[in-house]
């Protein structure tokens, strides 16, 4: 697979410069669907997953990155799907909820889903509000989530930086939170957020981080208003 292809190419290329150090492996189920749920404090966040997990996992990538023209659009889009990225359509309604019923097939087919609970990078390097999405998926498929905790890489890689500086990180596979299958029309909206926050508490017991009750998106919105800027989608 070409995943593996990817992992095992770069993957030595990858762990000299960043050097990541993985705990909790045996919290990652050995088969069958599950979510791994992460925070999100840098671009090669979506690197270090798959350079410390045994098995793929699956993440959701921004639509644009398909839709790019010529070689190099090619190549990225080529890219991304070689290396299990599927496109999602981020201006909401039912594109969106189309990536959240292919998230939903990946579990179903015994996979794992790898998804930031925050939604965005931290626009500070605390901890943000989780959505719900990762709750619903569970309990639509009775999936495991594994809460995970991502350290040290806004260190190497700061906001607006390319390429990351040379560092240690650490990813942090926290013990699974079971979850029963339910019917979608049964479970609350109280239900959805308590798991999330029950999430978000464990990322944050691991990781150290500070939490801040409020989505990301929205400081981010504040930040850039402060600065007369117009904010990017991520």
């Amino acid at each position: 697979m070409l995943y593996w292809f990817f992992v095992r190419l770069l993957g030595p290329v990858a762990r000299r410069r960043v050097h990541p150090t993985a705990q909790g492996l045996n919290n990652i189920p050995s088969t069958g669907g599950g979510i791994v749920a992460a925070n999100h404090l840098a671009v090669i966040d979506d690197a270090l997953l798959p350079l410390t997990c045994p098995r793929m996992i699956h993440f959701m990538g921004k639509a644009e990155y398909f839709e790019g023209k010529g070689l190099k659009g090619r190549f990225i889009a080529w890219w991304f799907t070689s290396v299990g990225v599927f496109p999602v359509d981020r201006s909401g309604g039912s594109k969106s909820l189309g990536a959240l019923r292919h998230a939903r097939t990946i579990i179903e087919d015994g996979h794992l889903f790898g998804i930031h609970i925050e939604g965005t990078r931290s626009p500070d390097g605390r901890l943000y509000r989780g959505h719900t999405g990762v709750a619903r998926l569970a309990f639509e498929t009775g999936c495991p989530i594994i809460p995970t905790a991502i350290i040290g890489s806004r260190e190497i890689q700061k906001p607006g930086q390319t390429i990351p500086s040379k560092g240690r990180t650490t990813v942090i596979y926290g013990r699974p939170i079971q979850v029963g299958r339910r019917d979608p029309g049964d479970v609350t909206h109280e239900e959805l957020r308590s798991l999330t926050d029950r999430i978000i508490a464990e990322i944050a017991r691991m990781g150290g981080q500070e939490y801040v009750d409020e989505y990301a998106q929205v400081v981010k919105k504040r930040m850039a208003a402060s600065r007369g800027v117009t904010q990017p989608s991520k």
